[in-house]
C-alpha cells in the first residue's frame, strides 16, 4: 500500500501518565525529594510501541477490554493527547465522537450547540449551514432545536452529538462506543448509516466491545491488550481472539466459584483428573469437539465420567452427558476420548466441565480451572445479520457423541 493510500499511520506510539504517590505542599520538600531521587509519582504505561495503519476507505475496528488503552489511542489519533514516543500521521480531516458532552453547553439551545460543536471540529459557519438540516433530520429533533440542551433527555443529547459527528463532512470519522445510541428505531437508522458508509469507501475508525459489529462492518481490526497489539488484520480473527480471551477470564471465575461451593471430599477414591482438549479452541458449528479424559482410581470401586458443555453467557447446559455409559471398575489409570457434534449452535462461548462420580452418584473428582477447557463457536455465516446465539439453541442438545476407551 503506497503512502498516499494510508489515512492513519501509527508508528511506535507509547503513552504513560504520571500518577502522584504523595501530596507535597512545600517547594522545599519537593526540591529535597528531587535531590534524593524521590519522584513523588509513578508512571502508568497505557500504550507500548503501538504500530498499525488504517488505509483510505477502511472501516477499521479497535477492540480490547476496559483499561487496555483504546480510548487513549483514539485521543492520540484525534490529537487530544501527545504520545511520549512515536508518532501518528494523518492524511485528511478528522471528525471524532469520543466522549458525549465534549463541546456542548447545557445553557445553549440545540441549534447553538450544533454550531459551537461544529466550530470545535474545525468547520466554518457556512459549512455548518450546509449540513445543519441533515444533522437535525438524522437526530429527529426538529421540534426541540430552539430549546436549551439542559432540557433534553440523555438520549436526545446523545442523538444530537452523534448526528453532528456523522454528518460533519470529514475525511476520517472516529467513533468510540456509539452502537447503543438512542432507542431501537434510532439504532436501526445508525445501522443503515454504517452500512452505507462502508459501501461508500469513506474511512471510519470504530471502537467497540460488540464483536458482531466488528465482523459486520469492519474490513480490518486491531486488538489492544495491556497497551500492546495482540492481534491485527482480519476482523473475524481479531474478534474471535477477543471473545476467546474474555471467555478464559469468565471460565476461570465461574469454575472457581463452583469449586468454592463443593464440599471437601472426605475419602479419596480418584485423583489426577486431567482433561485435554484435542480439537481447536475456536471452531465453527461444522466442526466436532474432541477431548481426552484421564484419571487414577485408587480404591476398588465403580466410577463414571459425567460432563457438560455450558453456555457461559446464559449459564445453561447446551450439552450434557450423564448417561453413565462409561462405567469402570477396579484400581488403576483410566483414559477415554470423546467426540461430539454441536451443529445446532453458533456464536457461543462454551465451558467443558468434567466430574467423576461413583456408583451411587457420589462425587469422586471434579476438574479444576486448568482442566475445564473453553470452546468458542464462531458463526460461519457472517453475511446473515439476523442470526444470533439466542436463535440457535434454547436448551440441551441431543446427545450425539461417542466414547473411545484408550486404556484401562
Amino acid at each position: 500500500m503506497s503512502e498516499n493510500q494510508v489515512a492513519v499511520k501509527v508508528e511506535h506510539v507509547s503513552k504513560f501518565f504520571k500518577l502522584p504517590t504523595e501530596s507535597t505542599h512545600s517547594l522545599r520538600t519537593a526540591l529535597v525529594n528531587r535531590f534524593k531521587g524521590i519522584k513523588g509519582y509513578k508512571e502508568q504505561h497505557v500504550l507500548r510501541d503501538i504500530n498499525f495503519e488504517v488505509n483510505k476507505g477502511d472501516f477499521f475496528g479497535i477492540v480490547g477490554r476496559n483499561g487496555s488503552g483504546k480510548s487513549t489511542l483514539l485521543k492520540i489519533i484525534s490529537q487530544i493527547y501527545v504520545p511520549e514516543k512515536g508518532q501518528v500521521t494523518i492524511d485528511g480531516k478528522v471528525v471524532s465522537f469520543i466522549e458525549l458532552g465534549v463541546g456542548f453547553n447545557p445553557e445553549l439551545t440545540g441549534r447553538e450547540n450544533v454550531y459551537m460543536n461544529g466550530a470545535m471540529l474545525g468547520f466554518t459557519t457556512e459549512e455548518i449551514d450546509a449540513m445543519y438540516d441533515d444533522i437535525v433530520e438524522f437526530a429527529e429533533l426538529k421540534e426541540f432545536m430552539n430549546q436549551k440542551l439542559k432540557n433534553y433527555s440523555s438520549g436526545m443529547q446523545v442523538r444530537l452529538a452523534f448526528s453532528v459527528a456523522i454528518k460533519a463532512q470529514g475525511d476520517i470519522l472516529i467513533l468510540d462506543e456509539v452502537l447503543a445510541v438512542g432507542d431501537e428505531a434510532f439504532q436501526r437508522k445508525c445501522n443503515d448509516y454504517f452500512m452505507e458508509r462502508k459501501k461508500s469507501g469513506k474511512t471510519t475508525i470504530l471502537v467497540t466491545h460488540d464483536m458482531g459489529a466488528v465482523k459486520k462492518y469492519c474490513n480490518r481490526a486491531v486488538l489492544i491488550e495491556n497497551g500492546l497489539v495482540k492481534a491485527y488484520g482480519d476482523p473475524s480473527d481479531v474478534a474471535n481472539q477477543y471473545s476467546l480471551d474474555n471467555t478464559v477470564i469468565q471460565v476461570q471465575s465461574k469454575v472457581e466459584e463452583v469449586q468454592d461451593e463443593i464440599e471437601e471430599i472426605p475419602t479419596i477414591y480418584a485423583e489426577n483428573l486431567q482433561v485435554k482438549l484435542l480439537s481447536e479452541k475456536q471452531i465453527t458449528p461444522n466442526d466436532q469437539i474432541e477431548f481426552e479424559i484421564s484419571y487414577d482410581v485408587v480404591q476398588d470401586i465403580e466410577s463414571y465420567i459425567v460432563f457438560s458443555l455450558t453456555d457461559i453467557d446464559r449459564n445453561i447446559w447446551m450439552y450434557n452427558d450423564n448417561s453413565y455409559d462409561m462405567m469402570t471398575q477396579g484400581i488403576g489409570h483410566k483414559s477415554f476420548r470423546y467426540k461430539c457434534s454441536i451443529d445446532s449452535v453458533n456464536d457461543m462461548k462454551l465451558k467443558l466441565v468434567v466430574t467423576i462420580l461413583g456408583k451411587s452418584k457420589e462425587m469422586l473428582a471434579f476438574a479444576d480451572t486448568e482442566n475445564s477447557p473453553l470452546i468458542v463457536v464462531n458463526r460461519n455465516d457472517i453475511a446473515s445479520d439476523d442470526f444470533s446465539a439466542q436463535d440457535s439453541a434454547s436448551g440441551i442438545l441431543q446427545r450425539n457423541g461417542s466414547w473411545e476407551i484408550l486404556s484401562d
